[in-house]
């Protein structure tokens, strides 16, 4: 807002005493040079695990106001179900997709609250990162039981282990795990571990957590035995936060009418509402799904899976071997390493704080994430989103700059 538009609402304040159709007038003159003036700020580029960077036409598709009931919006609705189911890879008569208000965590608890019987129900949890952890503490929330298998953050869901738990009970009636653990970085071998599931536990519910993969990182539901997965808008999709979505086995779903403790999170009612009439339960994030379909065609424009797969490892290409010329360490082995996002440990040296370092980037229009690792002094930086090779390439040089300007020497001394 400008200084001028500033003192126009301040006078207007003032003036609310003595003529109220006077402050009236001046309000609606302001509000309308405010909708309609361009902001000035500077593009930052998100080099996070989310909130994500999108494209200025997917900004641009949420510049109409839509009603949740409108013929149009019920089209877009339908549109962006049948994509993910297309996305997927999955057959219509077998699966089915759910749009879920809220953020990704609303998707994963809804999965829990729904597809959990209130009697007999048991959890597997596999978990090598605070998103393993979570889930474990939404079961907790809800009464749940569940068992959490941890495994080392820099390590793979151990499937040796996992078989032993399988073979030793069989009383679980879901098993779930993350497939990109963005704590770390590293990606969870989700078709191994679905195979083990099956053959141990047959009618056992299998639920993937693919939110920072699907639609980046390649999943097989048939060979993987994928039941349920969920994800979110805001991710490898590039839309804009503001709903996730479940994409689920149909007959998985039949079985779960009754089940939830929850009222809005209840996945079988929502997908009932929807399959009837196409509209929401309750007011959906309208500006969010119209976005979220422009960035499906441009995901379809890229190539789909294949092309963001492409670009999103070309710009961890580019962000691995820059931060290894300025002397960084990565905190995983390339062999367990994805290309989503990328944790680096702090450098060994007095004058590095990270706050310090981050605000200097932010500065730049660079924004980075910290650590989220339970044993290491760690922060990350993504490859996804609305982000190219150049980015990453000016990203380096900021941070080297940044670096310098801090009294570090730059390459940084190895001291691990």
């Amino acid at each position: 807002m400008s200084v001028r538009l500033c003192v126009k609402l301040a006078r207007c304040s003032v003036t609310l005493l003595r003529s109220q159709s006077c402050i009236n007038k001046e309000i609606v003159q302001i509000y309308r040079s405010l909708s309609t003036s361009q902001p000035h700020t500077a593009e930052k580029k998100l080099f996070t695990p989310g909130p994500l960077g999108t494209s200025l036409t997917v900004r641009q598709a949420m510049l109409q106001d839509l009603g949740s009931r409108d013929i149009k919006f019920i089209n877009v609705v339908k549109k962006i179900r049948a994509d993910l189911l297309s996305i997927a890879e999955v057959a219509p008569a077998d699966f089915t997709s759910i749009l879920l208000q809220g953020s990704g965590t609303f998707a994963v608890e809804s999965i829990f609250q729904t597809s959990v019987p209130r009697t007999g129900g048991k959890v597997l949890i596999l978990e090598n990162g605070v998103y393993g952890r979570r889930m474990k503490t939404i079961c907790d929330t809800l009464a749940i039981p569940a068992h959490m298998e941890s495994f080392a953050e820099d390590s793979r869901v151990d499937l040796g282990r996992v078989e032993s738990v399988l073979k030793a009970d069989n009383s679980f009636t879901h098993v779930a795990v993350v497939q990109c653990e963005t704590t770390s970085g590293l990606f969870n071998d989700v078709e191994s571990v679905g195979k083990l599931v099956k053959k141990y536990i047959p009618d056992c519910t299998y639920f993937v957590d693919a939110m920072s993969s699907f639609g980046a990182v390649p999943v097989d539901f048939s060979a993987s035995n994928i039941d349920v997965l969920v994800s979110s808008a805001n991710k490898c999709l590039q839309g804009v936060p503001g709903f996730g979505f479940a994409i689920i086995r149909k007959d998985t779903l039949s079985r779960c009418k009754g089940n939830s403790r929850s009222l809005s999170l209840d996945l079988y009612d929502q997908c009932d509402a929807l399959d009837k009439t196409s509209q929401f339960r309750f007011t959906p994030a309208t500006h969010a799904m119209l976005a979220f379909s422009q960035a499906l065609d441009e995901f379809r424009q890229e190539g789909g899976v294949h092309g963001r797969r492409q670009r999103y490892m070309e710009n961890c290409r580019v962000l691995n071997e820059g931060m290894t010329r300025l002397g960084f360490h990565s905190y995983l082995k390339e062999d367990v390493a994805g290309y989503i996002i990328t944790s680096y440990f702090y450098p060994q040296h007095p004058k590095f704080s990270f706050a310090e370092f981050y605000n200097r980037l932010n500065e730049k229009d660079d924004v980075i994430y910290p650590g989220k690792l339970l044993k290491a002094d760690c922060f990350r930086i993504g490859t996804i989103g609305h982000l190219f090779p150049e980015d990453v390439e000016q990203l380096l040089r900021n941070i080297e700059s940044v670096c310098r300007d801090m009294g570090i020497q730059i390459p940084l001394e190895d001291k691990a």
